[in-house]
């Protein structure tokens, strides 16, 4: 399974970490390695003192596309799921003054905790609502 994800997507998020907003997607991958499954066990890596987590929902693509108009996009997913997706900001964030890419801040082994993927016609895309939790609270 490869992933690919989309940074600086979120308003808020660019806001908070004081960032320029693209004018297009900022298209970073996670290797395999990078999966967890089965709600298996997170550990914080010995590399970094500053590991930030986002949720996120995740499209399984189902076919080969290429230059996909936004109207037929709809048509390349079946299965929605949810994520998360850890960053070892310190990391990333010496990469970024270097201008160097952020593969180790954001693909190192089990940063990207997933979940099942299930039909998106079981769901309104237009309106989905999910939230993480730490310990049993809110974050």
């Amino acid at each position: 399974m490869k992933i690919l994800a989309i940074g600086r997507n979120y308003a808020k998020h660019i806001e908070e970490l004081n960032n320029e907003r693209p004018d297009e997607p900022v298209v970073f991958s996670k290797p395999e390695t990078a999966i967890l499954k089965n709600n298996a066990a997170f550990y914080h890596p010995d590399f970094s003192n500053d590991i930030h987590h986002e949720v996120e929902i995740l499209v399984k693509i189902c076919k080969v596309g290429k230059n996909i108009d936004e109207k037929f996009a709809h048509k390349y997913y079946e299965e929605i799921g949810i994520g998360v997706d850890f960053t070892a900001r310190d990391l990333q964030s010496k990469a970024k003054a270097k201008g160097l890419p952020w593969d180790l801040a954001k693909g190192f082994n089990g940063s990207a905790p997933i979940s099942n993927f299930v039909s998106k016609s079981k769901y309104d895309l237009s309106n989905l609502n999910f939230s993480l939790k730490k310990d049993g609270e809110d974050v």
